[in-house]
């Protein structure tokens, strides 16, 4: 762990509260590292009663990451799967999977607002702007809403530097991919700006119709009225266009014939989010801040997963759709952070409102399937042709308004020296005022549930603490689940449309114990947690033999794991060793999906979920010569153990170990690296699905061969 006065130097937008305990700390002679998401407001490891985990500028400017799993995956107990293309889903004490069950945070703000979960989220972040990226395990509902409930990751900007700095890099390899990024910032007088940009492009890869551009502007400008007093602007811009390739049938993936059985879909998204926010120190033991913030998001589709085929009624035909989902937001929070000299008491407390009015439509695709050659009802499609687009056929068309509101409060108290007891509660409220065109209906829908939490940190010793905490999490439906029709209803099907509008809320109990070691004088820091976490109403996607999905929020499941880490430093600091992962189990308890006798699944009572590897981890080996400065280089594994493909527990996926390679060299502010990623070639997928019945194909969303990548970069400093 790094001191903490160069934890707090490196912190994306510092509140009153944070500069209060970097005044304190940087006196201090503990190595601690400093965390803001765990508790709204920048708190020390030995007090924060949860697992977390930190990802710092070091670390992520070594890695060079062509998309964020690539640095995300380096957390213990995460795994961003890699969709292709910066696309993803995840798995943090849960299944891969695209539930609402993650919140992604932009300097501590919400993304998406509550009730338009996106799993690709993250592919609009600009990995150029990043300072560090905290990691919350677990549900943190009490302090920062639903959808934080497997995990929450804050992606922390970079903030504007004291003295002139810039860099300007090209990257590229030998599928197609390149990239430029470039930024830079200063202060002037009371002013500091930072600004950032990347634009990349893929052209040409290794599977067909993989092509995708991605472009990015970040700005930041901090105006430092007073001492105590800040005013801080944030925007950023982004737009986004990709191919969707799909997965590839298993006969196809075990020949390395990486072809897309289409060459239409795609994925496109526009982004504008821009936020202003004012600090203001009252005292030494109390600060606030309000930040007022706009959204602006514009998501176009014409799927994969939308393509509906049947190897046993038409095989030679299919359908698809193409969708929009756009919204805009309007909020503000606020938060006042106060400290008591009894029991060194310290009280966080805020509110948020956010208005987001939110439109979608989706019409029907008719389509043509060329058949591979193989066995009558278990064949595999070579190839979709769009026969007739047909906007008159609607399949989704609603429009709604959706209202948020939440208070919450978190209090930490310290009765004795070396025991600290944390506490806090939230209440949300979600109200969605719809208009549903395909059944001429409207109406209104609330979701709303008061949270807590309770923790305990106990530091016997400087060098050594555990934890223990108790927390809810809670997790309405999306609305683009709620006004989805369910298969066999609406479209073509000639039955009116019917709606998932009784689609419960899931809600989380989640018991947890960990702590953390360091030993050797912090050159050895490792870190644990035991959890088990009971879900209730978990939202359960069912895929059909068609590829259609069935939605369910019904019965109760298990996730249990223990989660480690560790980092060693050893020869004069020039070697690094880090290490991490889980074991987990994910359970379905008591899920009953069907009354009806001639379905073919009843219930997964004591079924593992499915996409839900028992082991993953990742481990990496770093060195940095003393006889050659400002070189250095990396070994990493990252591992993915089997799983089952579906819910009934029929099929494994083998689940997969790769290395990968880094290296680079900086001479006078310029640096040029390399990357091999996947060393040996090895064939993997990064996620293997299939439907509950026997006749059901697997699809593979293969990974990339041995990619090599290489970039230069140009870092230019003032600083002292």
């Amino acid at each position: 762990m790094k001191k903490i006065l160069f934890s707090f130097l490196l912190l994306g937008q510092i509140t009153v509260a944070q500069n209060k305990i970097e005044k304190d700390t940087i006196k201090s002679t503990e190595l601690e590292n400093v965390f803001v998401t765990a508790n709204r407001s920048a708190t020390l490891r030995k007090e924060t009663p949860v697992a977390i985990s930190k990802i710092t500028s070091k670390t992520i400017n070594e890695t060079k990451a062509v998309a964020a799993y690539e640095i995300i995956n380096k957390t213990p107990g995460v795994l961003m799967v890699n969709l292709g293309n910066e696309q993803h889903m995840m798995s943090i004490r849960q299944p891969m999977t695209t539930n609402a069950y993650y919140l992604y945070l932009e300097d501590g703000l919400p993304i998406r607002p509550m009730g338009i979960f996106n799993h690709n989220a993250l592919l609009e972040i600009n990995q150029f702007n990043l300072q560090n990226i905290e990691v919350v395990k677990g549900p943190a509902s009490s302090l920062y809403g639903p959808e934080a409930v497997g995990g929450t990751i804050n992606l922390i900007s970079l903030k504007p530097s004291i003295n002139p700095e810039f860099k300007f890099g090209i990257q590229a390899d030998q599928f197609g991919y390149r990239r430029i990024q470039v930024a830079g910032g200063t202060t002037i007088g009371k002013v500091g700006f930072h600004i950032a940009g990347i634009s990349s492009l893929q052209e040409n890869g290794w599977m067909t119709y993989s092509d995708y551009n991605k472009d990015n502007l970040n700005a930041r400008i901090d105006y430092n009225i007073s001492s105590k007093t800040r005013l801080i602007s944030n925007t950023m811009w982004g737009k986004y266009y990709s191919d969707m390739s799909g997965g590839v049938n298993e006969e196809a993936f075990y020949n390395r014939t990486y072809k897309s059985t289409t060459d239409f879909t795609y994925r496109k998204s526009d982004a504008l989010r821009t936020r202003l926010t004012l600090e203001h120190d009252w005292n030494d033991n109390a600060s606030s801040y309000i930040t007022a913030y706009y959204r602006d998001n514009k998501l176009g589709q014409n799927p994969t997963y939308g393509i509906k085929w049947s190897p046993t009624v038409n095989p030679t035909t299919a359908t698809g759709e193409v969708n929009s989902n756009n919204f805009k937001s309007y909020g503000a929070i606020g938060q006042h952070t106060q400290k008591f000299d009894f029991l060194n008491t310290k009280i966080v407390a805020g509110a948020l409102y956010d208005y987001s009015p939110v439109t979608y439509w989706a019409y029907l695709l008719e389509m043509k399937a060329t058949l591979n050659p193989g066995i009558p009802g278990k064949q595999t499609v070579n190839y979709y042709e769009i026969t007739s687009e047909r906007p008159d056929v609607r399949l989704t068309d609603y429009t709604a308004d959706i209202y948020n509101t939440a208070g919450y409060a978190q209090v930490s108290i310290n009765p004795i020296q070396q025991l600290i007891v944390t506490a806090g509660a939230r209440y949300d409220n979600m109200k969605v005022d719809y208009n549903n065109a395909l059944d001429h209906s409207t109406g209104t829908k609330t979701y709303d549930k008061p949270t807590f939490k309770a923790g305990i940190n106990y530091n016997p010793v400087q060098f050594t603490g555990i934890y223990a905490n108790y927390a809810q999490g809670f997790s309405p439906p999306g609305i683009t689940y709620i006004f989805k029709a369910k298969p066999g209803t609406g479209g073509t099907t000639g039955k009116p449309a019917e709606f998932y509008y009784n689609l419960e809320p899931a809600t989380f109990n989640n018991y947890e114990v960990g702590g953390w070691l360091s030993l050797f004088k912090g050159k050895l820091n490792l870190d644990y947690a035991v959890y088990y976490m009971e879900g209730k109403n978990e939202l359960l996607s069912v895929r059909l033999p068609d590829n259609s999905t069935d939605y369910r929020s019904v019965g109760e499941t298990s996730h249990k794991g223990v989660e480690f880490g560790g980092n060693y430093k050893i020869v004069n600091d020039q070697l690094n060793i880090r290490f991490g992962g889980t074991f987990a189990k994910h359970t379905f308890i008591d899920f009953k999906v069907s009354d009806n006798p001639t379905d073919a699944l009843q219930n997964l009572d004591g079924k593992e979920m499915p996409q839900a590897p028992r082991w993953s981890g990742n481990s990496e080996i770093s060195y940095y010569p003393n006889w050659f400065p400002k070189f250095r280089t990396s070994l990493e594994w990252q591992s993915v153990g089997n799983y089952y493909q579906d819910q009934i527990n029929t099929v494994k996926y083998a689940g997969y170990d790769i290395f990968n390679f880094r290296a680079s060299y900086e001479w006078k502010g310029i640096e040029i690296y390399g990357n091999i990623i996947n060393i040996t070639d090895k064939l993997y997928a990064y996620n293997v699905s299939r439907a509950n019945t026997t006749s059901s194909q697997p699809s593979y969303t293969a990974a990339a061969p041995r990619t090599f990548l290489i970039g230069l970069q140009y870092n230019f400093s003032l600083r002292k």
